[in-house]
């Protein structure tokens, strides 16, 4: 017996192949079932066409009875089938184990512990009813093993992210305190810089003949650029200082990881979070393109939701920066053609948002839900995913990635926190790219869909004063961004 599995199937237990023409007499399966004490019984053929099945134990109490051996021994097998009659259940040699031990105890209990015929293309074996109970038992320890190693790493996945929120809420704090204060006395440095370089341009207008000295500092100042230079070095440190205030921002949102209670939050604000955080991985050579329609707020865990972009926008990232020298070359035509048409030939990720008024066709889980759904499409033109992985992409503990680059959980947690934790719907497309005469079908998109309640369909400003932020939202949500570098 091979090995089993949790998806082990029949052909890999211990079957018993005793075939015979139901002419036989019976002194011949007599004698086979005194040299094999472990076989289960023998299987009837009329020429090619199985007509049926004889336990040995149904066998050896038709010899136990009075003139039992007279009678049937010298007699055919066949005339022993119908004395003894049996149940027949036939299975495939491709059925899973638990499965069929499903069926055979739902027998009924004269037959229950009779072998099981398992059909292996033309022809037939026996499987002992023992040896597949306890492959199911195997199976069912198999189960709570992996149960429980998903229980655990769950639980580590969820003290990492919990335990990174806290550190993420303690950075956010310590870096917001000092930033704010330099944000805050930016203006009047500013004020101040302007008010001393006209009192200097005052001072030199009315200054008919300064003395040499006064001459030779000026020149080595020179003062006239430090005048010129000194409000876009003012400008440049605002700048900087605003980019860390909105990264303190993103840390924050995604330091509400376990968080307990939903709220109204605007997910482009979490998707330029997650592009923020990932700065570094796409200045690696990774184009995004922002295509925000009119999103109302959606009701949700902003954090996890913040969580679920971050694992698929990494998981594009990684799928294009591995095949970043095979992707297609831009056709003659495309070169030069501004940036829409370049686009889908070089790494790129789109982002696109919007409002669906019912699901796609190809959502796979019907909903109770019949109003609008609030949509978010990450969507990248890497070589796409292939058939015989996408059948397992959401299986716990699947990988591609090297070992200790992957933990085979990112994208089962994310479809846990869309389907199960907030009542919505994620869809996997691949490829997404129609084939053309130079390239085959590519790309890989996820359509995620969240439900909108009633309210939320308010415009983005009544939704900032409803959830108290503070922070700065795009007022024009149908614009489409060029993200090149953070």
């Amino acid at each position: 017996m091979a090995e089993l599995q949790i998806d082990s199937t029949l052909g890999a237990l211990r079957l018993h192949k005793f075939v015979v023409e139901g002419s036989c007499l019976g002194q011949v399966a007599y004698q086979q079932f005194e040299a094999d004490p472990s076989l289960p019984g023998v299987i009837l053929y009329e020429g090619k066409i199985l007509i049926g099945m004889i336990s040995r134990r149904r066998f050896l109490e038709a010899m136990s009875r009075a003139y039992g051996r007279e009678l049937f021994l010298r007699r055919s097998l066949a005339m022993l089938h119908n004395f003894v009659g049996s149940e027949l259940l036939q299975l495939s040699a491709d059925s899973a184990i638990t499965a069929a031990a499903l069926q055979a105890v739902a027998r009924p209990p004269e037959w229950l512990y009779e072998p099981i015929v398992v059909a292996l293309g033309d022809s037939h074996a026996l499987l002992d009813m023992q040896d597949l109970l306890q492959a199911q038992a195997i199976i069912y320890q198999l189960t709570a093993e992996l149960l429980r190693k998903k229980t655990r790493a769950e639980m580590m996945q969820t003290e990492k992210m919990a335990s990174l929120g806290k550190m993420m809420a303690g950075v956010a704090h310590e870096i917001r305190n000092p930033v704010n204060f330099i944000w805050g006395n930016l203006k009047y440095i500013a004020e101040y810089s302007a008010d001393l370089a006209t009192l200097i341009q005052a001072h030199e207008a009315e200054l008919a003949s300064p003395s040499p000295k006064l001459q030779q500092l000026k020149k080595k100042i020179d003062v006239a650029f430090v005048l010129k230079d000194l409000p876009n070095v003012i400008q440049s440190i605002e700048t900087g200082t605003d980019r860390l205030r909105n990264l303190v921002t993103s840390l924050r949102i995604f330091s509400r990881m376990d968080e307990v209670q939903r709220d109204l939050a605007d997910l482009h604000q979490s998707l330029d979070s997650t592009l923020l955080i990932l700065g570094n991985r796409l200045k690696e050579g990774v184009v995004v393109e922002k295509q925000y329609g009119d999103l109302p707020a959606v009701d949700c865990y902003s954090g996890q939701m913040g969580q679920v972009f971050m694992n698929l926008i990494s998981n594009a990232i990684d799928a294009l920066m591995e095949h970043l020298e095979t992707l297609p070359p831009a056709p003659e035509q495309f070169r030069n053609g501004g940036e829409d048409s370049f686009a889908a030939w070089e790494p790129c990720i789109w982002l696109i948002t919007g409002v669906r008024q019912q699901l796609p066709e190809d959502a796979l889980d019907p909903s109770s839900h019949l109003g609008p759904w609030a949509t978010v499409r990450i969507v990248d033109n890497g070589p796409g995913i292939p058939l015989e992985i996408q059948r397992r992409i959401f299986d716990d503990f699947f990988t591609t990635k090297p070992a200790g680059q992957g933990t085979g959980l990112g994208l089962p947690i994310t479809r846990q926190i869309v389907m199960e934790k907030h009542g919505g719907q994620m869809i996997l497309r691949s490829p997404c790219f129609s084939a053309t005469e130079t390239t085959p079908p590519y790309g890989t998109e996820f359509e995620i869909l969240l439900p909108l309640v009633e309210d939320g369909e308010a415009d983005l400003a009544n939704t900032k004063a409803a959830v108290g932020r503070t922070d700065t939202v795009e007022s024009d949500r149908t614009s489409r961004d060029r993200v090149l570098t953070y």
